[in-house]
Parts: C-alpha cells; structure tokens; sequence
C-alpha cells in the first residue's frame, strides 16, 4: 500500500459527484472513484454540468491505503444493476452501475472499506433499492450495523463501526 502523510479524516470511498456533501471540497474529505467525467446536461435545463473530479482515481475494491489509516469512511457505491429495464439517461452514467458480480464486488468494497477503518472507526453506507435489496447487499458483509434505516423501499443509511465484536447478518426490515 502506498505511503501516507497526513491524511484527511473522512473517506468517500466512491464519491461519484459528492452531492450528498454539504461542501464537497470540505478538507477533511478525501474523495476517491474510479472515473474522472464531466456529463453536461441538456441547455434547456439551465443546470450546471455533473463533475466527477475525485482527488485520486482508484477502485474501491483496491484502496491504495495501509490498514487502519481512516476514523470514518463513506460508502455510497452504485446501486442499479446494468441489466435494469428503462436503465437510461444521466443516472447510469452519473451514478455508475452494478455489474453481475455485484456480490463479489460488494463483499471486497467491504473489506476494503473496514480494512482502512482505524480500530472503532465509523463506515456509513448508503444504498437504494432501485434494483438489489439492501437486505442481500448486507448479506456480502460479516459486521453488523449499529444503527440505521430499518424500513421503506428507497435510499438506506447504516452505519457501522469496526470493532472485534461485530457480527454478521442482515438487519431485520
């Protein structure tokens, strides 16, 4: 893993825009994705361009960080599956999409995710049930969350904090 210095407090681990950021360009952010894109929306519109500009390209199933390097860390990864009927426009490109080995994914974006995490740090993920239920994403990790969403059919937060007793299964919805 790549050396580090002095690192920001908080993780986006797959920031895409960082729209739920009050201030994405808060210092005690660090953002990472996959991508670098700029989607210019329609003129009619009169809305300013989509940026995914994250301070490092990397994936969120390889973080190029040592263990234990971060007290809270994001994880907001892409929630639509590619094969989704009327999967179309902005959104997919925008939000990015899941692959068919989305449980793979998701299981090594977890491990990731708690692997940077300093002993009782925080990791809260957000995911929407627009094509996977959170109940199966959940499924791809050991912890437990502490607290969170425990029902609707839309966007969830959960949050986690890394400890030696934390234990696996989905919360009840």
């Amino acid at each position: 893993m790549s050396a580090q210095l002095d690192i920001p407090l908080v993780f986006d681990v797959c920031c895409g825009p960082p729209m739920f950021w009050f201030d994405p360009k808060d210092p005690r952010g660090l953002f990472i994705d996959k991508r670098r894109e700029t989607h210019v929306r329609d003129a009619r519109d009169n809305r300013a361009p989509i940026v995914i500009d994250p301070d490092i390209l990397a994936d969120f199933t390889r973080l190029p960080f040592q263990d234990e390097s971060f007290h809270l860390v994001v994880f907001d990864p892409p929630h639509m599956h590619k094969h989704r009927s009327g999967l179309a426009g902005y959104f997919p490109k925008i939000y990015g999409t899941l692959a068919d080995n989305w449980p793979d994914v998701m299981r090594q974006g977890f491990e990731e995710c708690f692997r940077v995490l300093k002993p009782h740090g925080t990791l809260v993920f957000k995911w929407a049930d627009s094509s996977v239920r959170v109940a199966a994403v959940l499924m791809n990790t050991p912890h437990k969350p502490l607290f969170g969403s425990r029902r609707g059919r839309h966007t969830h937060w959960y949050v986690f904090m890394k400890d030696s007793q934390s234990t696996s299964g989905a919360p009840h919805e």
